[in-house]
């Protein structure tokens, strides 16, 4: 009754083309090869995956029910290769770094030229991406490690704080709030804000902040990162809250800063897996991403492990 992987890399491939000969390109075999192999499959199973009309093939019920399982095995398969090349490559010195858009636009480009310089032979991959996303990259082994502004919350998972950033408010140069020492939210009621979608962190940031300073946020326009709030106040369209992490990365323009009180801290996470050891290329690029923000003038919390990052 039991099934080996190569039967069940045939049905497999017979129920995703919906034909002999599709499985047969997909596997790059002949259609008799291919034919063969299921009809022994049947046998071994004790029923028909197939019903055979006018020569097309329809799966049968229990063809369905069995192939939601193989799917699940197939991709478990997938997974073992994914691994077995992500070990192979950090033994060959590759890093695959992600991070969300509003840390990463500056200082990880400097800290992957730096880390360059040093490992001349070294390889790396660096993309932005959004919360769920990263984290999946992380767990599937896409991603060595992760530079991050909202700690991940998952068991396999660890996330280590590296520097900090007050949020405050920007403004064109010739803003009447750009001649204020200090502001206060009160502050910004007369004037358009530029504010974030509720279901980003971004988001849910700034309506705690409001909601905790007894405000009722109101935005005139709202957009899903801070990269895009920086453009519109840049373009005279309201003023924004934003990090110091995403100023830094902006372009000289006509934005002018001004700290607002009791304002949140955003803070940059590393993230990586938490039963497996950090390569030495990963801890290299930590360490010249750490120095980076100090030079740049941020506030560096506890050091990352610098050796095996286990519990």
């Amino acid at each position: 009754m039991s099934l080996n992987l190569r039967q069940i890399e045939v049905f497999r491939a017979v129920m995703s083309t919906g034909s002999i000969s599709g499985a047969s390109k997909v596997l790059h075999v002949s259609q008799p090869a291919v034919s063969r192999l299921l009809s022994y499959t049947e046998t071994r199973v004790g029923f028909p995956l197939f019903e055979r009309i006018k020569g097309r093939l329809y799966a049968t019920p229990e063809a369905k029910r069995l192939f939601r399982e193989v799917d699940h095995v197939y991709l478990g398969v997938q997974r073992v290769n994914e691994v077995a090349h992500s070990l192979a490559e950090r033994r060959q010195g590759v890093l695959h770094i992600v991070s969300s858009p509003s840390i990463g636009h500056v200082l990880i480009p400097q800290a992957i030229a730096a880390l360059c310089e040093q490992y001349t032979d070294a390889r790396v991959t660096f993309n932005f991406l959004n919360y769920a996303p990263l984290q999946d990259r992380l767990l599937n082994h896409q991603a060595d490690i992760g530079v991050i502004s909202t700690p991940i919350d998952h068991p396999n998972l660890e996330t280590k704080p590296l520097g900090q950033s007050p949020v405050c408010c920007i403004c064109p140069d010739d803003h009447p709030l750009a001649r204020a020492a200090m502001l206060r939210l009160e502050d910004l009621r007369p004037w358009p804000l530029i504010g974030y979608d509720r279901e980003t962190p971004y988001g849910r940031m700034l309506a705690q902040m409001y909601h905790q300073a007894g405000e009722t946020l109101r935005p005139t326009i709202e957009v899903g990162s801070p990269q895009s709030a920086c453009a519109l106040a840049q373009a005279g369209a309201g003023i924004a809250l934003v990090d110091e992490f995403t100023l830094h990365n902006w372009p000289n323009g006509h934005l002018v800063t001004r700290p607002v009180a009791d304002a949140p801290v955003l803070t940059a996470n590393l993230a990586f897996l938490r039963f497996e050891p950090m390569s030495q290329l990963a801890q290299s690029f930590v360490a010249i991403l750490r120095k980076l923000m100090a030079v740049n003038g941020f506030s560096l919390l506890d050091e990352a492990p610098a050796t095996v990052l286990r519990h």
